[in-house]
């Protein structure tokens, strides 16, 4: 675009983009997933036991959680311990070839966590991983 000025001159018109707004949404929306991202993630508080030989997970799997209270959860939901079992057949399709994990807190009572595994196993699932996290080794081996 194109306009004379009052000297008779041809001009053209500063056509360039401001980025200043730009810049300003960007970082606004920057801060507002910063600080909604930790809400997103929030679960349940389990400390896991920690072991020297921890396998990666690469897949999604359905998760058994037992916290400090002793409380027992499917993926996030609470579930009262004696309907474990009926709550996994209704989810799992193939008992035999499907793999679950069972994360307990470390200061779990092992009856607590027997008892879980044992509905477990009731439930038709044999493929169990115990979920831990590796020990931190500082520096000489």
């Amino acid at each position: 675009m194109a306009f004379t000025a009052s000297n008779g001159r041809t001009q053209t018109s500063l056509s360039d983009i401001n980025i200043t707004p730009l810049v300003d949404v960007v970082l606004v929306l920057l801060i507002i997933f910063m600080v909604t991202a930790p809400v997103l993630q929030s679960g349940i508080e389990v400390n896991v036991p920690k072991t020297r030989t921890v396998k990666e997970i690469t897949e999604e799997r359905l998760v058994i959680s037992i916290d400090k209270q002793q409380r027992v959860f499917l993926g996030n939901d609470a579930i009262n311990i004696n309907e474990i079992g009926d709550k996994l057949r209704q989810k799992i399709r193939d008992p035999r070839h499907q793999s679950i994990f069972v994360r307990a807190d470390e200061n779990v009572p092992f009856g607590a966590f027997a008892t879980v595994m044992d509905a477990v196993k009731q439930s038709g699932i044999s493929n169990v991983s115990i979920v831990t996290q590796p020990l931190e080794t500082h520096g000489n081996r």
